[in-house]
């Protein structure tokens, strides 16, 4: 896609001027440095604050202010049904129907909900697929759902293996290794985007797989939500859950997200922790003894949602609805392969990129050496990434804020800085 004409910066340049879907930088404060503004690739892990939070928070502040308890019913936005200005744009983010999805809680008291519903062991089907690296908190909630269960976790969760020199597991090999575990396989619980390869997975093909076993199937989004475009709904996906604060920009400890598959709704068997707000809307305000659920995702909230967080939340939803998660995965897949090529073209032999091209915007580079004072050389120069054990950066061109000239700028100080 790139030639050595592109290796300048009035050939970035360019490219920025030649984007349509450049315009959405403006909606974004920046970091400062000390030389001006700073080079922000690390979304992955907090996206920027867009310019419309402040003012979406302060509406809901002035209305505290002005009706108090009132406020839940009056004001431009009533807080009762305040969750459901996200769920149309959650439906679009993910591929889902608007039954299936919901703003609750946070990622991993999410993932915990959805194991209590969907991790149900027995003798002899009792296996958990993951990936390999997962995410630690991910692997502590499925060793401690494991051991609440009764089993061990050394013999119940089984990690994904690459092949013998391979740092990321081959599509046909998740297969393989689904079919492989068959009748004692009860879940198969991946990131979809791993946190630190970047490698994406294939939904619809690994949940068939899982589903063909007899096992569940469900996802972690907290890398491809905002960030990858997904049909959960019609790739039959189980349950998936997600955060807010990477690439949704809702603030650090932004609200999460959860979907369930609609063909779960109403099957009594499936147990569930509840709570008052996932109690029927027509209902709930007679306080009655007896749980009556939603029928929809929304019977798996427990609490009253924070209101702040939710308009925090509602600033950045607006502009992806007004962006679309399709535009943004093309212009994401340009940039990043931009990155890529600057990387290989300017620092040749000095690292190496183990993201597959099976990929969202987020690639991890691997130093040949020196890697932890390298970081603290690009943090004085105005660059912000992360630095990962023992050897890994993770760098993030996102598509929402990043420009083609933030990637050259960045590869021409890495270039100086090895």
């Amino acid at each position: 896609m790139y030639q050595s004409t592109h290796n300048h910066i009035d050939s970035a340049k360019d490219l920025d001027a030649s984007d349509p879907m450049s315009v959405f930088r403006s909606r974004f404060h920046f970091p400062k440095s000390p030389g001006g503004q700073g080079l922000y690739f690390c979304g992955h892990s907090l996206g920027l604050q867009p310019k419309d939070t402040r003012k979406a928070i302060e509406t809901e502040l002035d209305s505290w202010a002005e009706y108090g308890v009132e406020g839940h019913f009056e004001g431009p936005h009533p807080w009762l049904p305040y969750h459901e200005n996200i769920t149309k744009s959650f439906a679009n983010l993910v591929g889902a129907k608007n039954s299936e999805v919901v703003a609750m809680n946070t990622l991993t008291v999410n993932l915990h909900l959805m194991l209590v519903s969907f991790y149900r062991p027995t003798r002899t089907r009792f296996k958990i697929l993951i990936e390999n690296n997962t995410f630690p908190s991910d692997k502590y909630a499925l060793d401690s759902q494991v051991r609440f269960h009764g089993f061990d976790p050394a013999l119940t969760i089984v990690e994904l293996q690459p092949a013998p020199g391979k740092k990321t597991v081959e599509p046909e090999d998740v297969i393989a290794q689904i079919n492989a575990l068959g009748d004692s396989l009860a879940l198969v619980m991946l990131g979809n985007c791993n946190y630190l390869s970047g490698q994406c997975f294939n939904f619809k093909e690994i949940t068939a797989a899982a589903h063909k076993n007899g096992a569940l199937c469900g996802f972690n989004l907290a890398h491809g939500a905002g960030n990858l475009t997904m049909n959960l709904h019609d790739d039959d996906v189980d349950f998936a859950v997600w955060c807010t604060y990477k690439y949704l920009n809702s603030g650090p400890g932004g609200l999460a997200g959860a979907f369930v598959h609609e063909k779960h709704f109403g099957d009594k068997k499936i147990p569930r922790f509840e709570g008052w707000w996932g109690h029927d809307k027509n209902s709930r305000f007679k306080m009655g003894p007896t749980f009556e659920p939603i029928p929809t995702v929304e019977a798996w909230q427990l609490s009253n949602p924070p209101i702040f967080q939710l308009a925090s939340l509602r600033a950045s939803m607006n502009i992806f609805d007004e962006a679309g998660i399709g535009n943004l995965r093309a212009r994401g897949d340009k940039l990043t392969s931009y990155l890529e090529y600057l990387l290989k073209e300017n620092c040749e032999g000095k690292l190496d990129i183990i993201t597959p091209k099976a990929r969202g915007s987020m690639l991890s580079i691997q130093m040949k050496k020196d890697p932890k004072p390298l970081v603290k050389i690009l943090r004085e120069k105005g660059v912000i990434l992360d630095f990962r054990e023992p050897d890994i950066l993770r760098v993030t061109p996102v598509p929402l804020y990043n420009s083609y000239e933030d990637c050259y700028r960045f590869v021409q100080i890495m270039k100086e800085s090895i």
